[in-house]
């Protein structure tokens, strides 16, 4: 009896180690290597200089958490229920934020579950933004010395998380290396979750924000009243109004920007990819699987690749003096440095394909290149605008253009038509590889706030 107890033991075991050999490889789980706080001298400056504003990060950060989860698990057809339930959810915890900075798998466990690389990314970045808020709150850093404690800071990232590093190249590069303006789930977060997608709108003017009212604050207690004045204005005045398009750096930030060029590009490129990754999550036409593969596709195009280091400070400031406690009205508009970037996009697809015939038979008119250009500021506009086609940006095009010679790559997962790539990375390359690079700031002397704040 025990032999055959033994041997019907064995037997099992060896079955049950082949199943394992035989599951497939895109089932097996993502290495879970998580991010943690390197000790430094500054370690929680900015928690404990400004704990207000770090406790509204934690808010921000559950925000962007859980819509991963809604998007995921909820139904398109109840987007309108689903948008309202979770932005009240959101105010309500920025009325009562977190205490500690939370990871994105807390509050979106699903999405952690199918897609950890992209959590271990954000989780990593916010990390980034967590240390060199520290270096700018930090009274122990000398204001000269700011500089170089950012540059060790982007070191620890790029050599810490080298295996899931965003790209520091300006986002009007890696947003024509993602390609994403003509795949089927462009623009429907925008358009369909529109309370969300704004109060995100308002966070992308918040994190600029903060780093502008440092780096004109200083180090003395001028950079306490900015920020605290800083956070009301974000209060009274930015979330019940919030900014139609996402903010760059460039345009919020320019100082910090010219500072730290490195870090602030990798902060609009995390920004962007929140936006992406909504849509593809928001998108029904895929499995779960498929949406992983598309947006590892998106991850790979926006993550370090060599050469971006060169790319750094091809960028202008449109407002290089702007005040941080002054919600101008341009801030407000659709139009922007996002809108811009998007705009040349297509101008650089319509050009190359129209002129090759592979996104259309035959040149594209400039009737219809007019009506495509309305129906993407359309789209670029949050919410279901007056004459904008339903669906995203290619169930437009489609309508627009029903004969399209569409390639299979454009609403297939994981894939993208290099040709469309290379189109819009010459386009670039044609109107900035020769832009001079944006000048350093000058730190040698700490700033008066007075006049900002008055």
């Amino acid at each position: 009896m025990k032999g055959k107890r033994l041997e019907k033991l064995i037997t099992a075991a060896i079955a049950a180690t082949l199943a394992i050999v035989a599951v497939p490889q895109t089932l097996r789980g993502e290495q879970r290597n998580g991010i943690a706080h390197p000790r430094t001298p500054y370690q929680l400056a900015f928690y404990n200089r400004h704990r207000r504003s770090y406790r509204v990060a934690g808010a921000l950060h559950f925000a962007h958490s859980k819509l991963h989860d809604v998007l995921l698990l909820t139904p398109f057809q109840n987007h309108a229920k689903a948008d309202t339930k979770l932005y009240e959810e959101i105010i309500a915890v920025y009325n009562n934020p977190p205490r500690i900075e939370p990871t994105m798998e807390l509050y979106a466990p699903y999405a952690a579950r199918a897609t950890w690389r992209l959590f271990r990314t954000i989780d990593s970045v916010h990390l980034l933004h967590e240390m060199t808020e520290d270096v700018m709150a930090a009274k122990s850093i000398p204001w000269e010395e700011k500089e170089k404690a950012l540059k060790e800071v982007y070191d620890y990232y790029t050599s810490t998380y080298k295996d899931i590093v965003l790209s520091p190249a300006p986002l009007d590069v890696t947003m024509r290396r993602a390609g994403v303006m003509m795949k089927p789930y462009f623009s429907l977060t925008r358009n369909y979750y529109t309370k969300n997608n704004n109060f995100f709108y308002a966070a992308h003017w918040w994190h600029p924000a903060v780093y502008e009212s440092m780096m004109i604050g200083g180090n003395d207690e001028e950079q306490d009243r900015m920020i605290e004045k800083m956070e009301d204005l974000f209060r009274e005045h930015v979330i019940p109004n919030p900014p139609m398009r996402m903010l760059l750096s460039r345009e919020g930030s320019p100082r910090y920007s010219r500072l730290s060029p490195e870090t602030a590009n990798v902060f609009d490129n995390l920004h962007m990819l929140h936006g992406i990754t909504y849509d593809i999550f928001a998108y029904e036409g895929w499995t779960i699987a498929q949406k992983r593969k598309e947006l590892y596709r998106v991850l790979d195009a926006m993550s370090y690749q060599p050469g971006d280091e060169k790319l750094v400070r091809k960028f202008t400031t449109p407002k290089a003096n702007i005040n941080p406690l002054v919600y101008d009205d341009w801030l407000k508009t659709v139009d922007g440095a996002m809108t811009g970037i998007m705009m040349e996009m297509l101008n650089e697809m319509m050009e190359h394909h129209g002129s090759h015939g592979s996104m259309h038979h035959g040149s594209i008119s400039p009737e219809v290149q007019q009506q495509l250009k309305a129906q993407l500021k359309l789209k670029l506009t949050p919410g279901i605008q007056e004459g904008e086609i339903p669906g995203s940006f290619l169930d437009a095009m489609m309508e627009i253009m029903p004969d399209m010679n569409l390639s299979p790559a454009v609403r297939e997962p994981g894939e993208i038509p290099p040709i469309m790539i290379e189109a819009m990375l010459k386009g670039w390359e044609q109107k900035y590889a020769n832009l001079p690079d944006i000048e350093p700031i000058s730190m040698e002397q700490e700033p008066e706030a007075g006049a900002f704040m008055n």
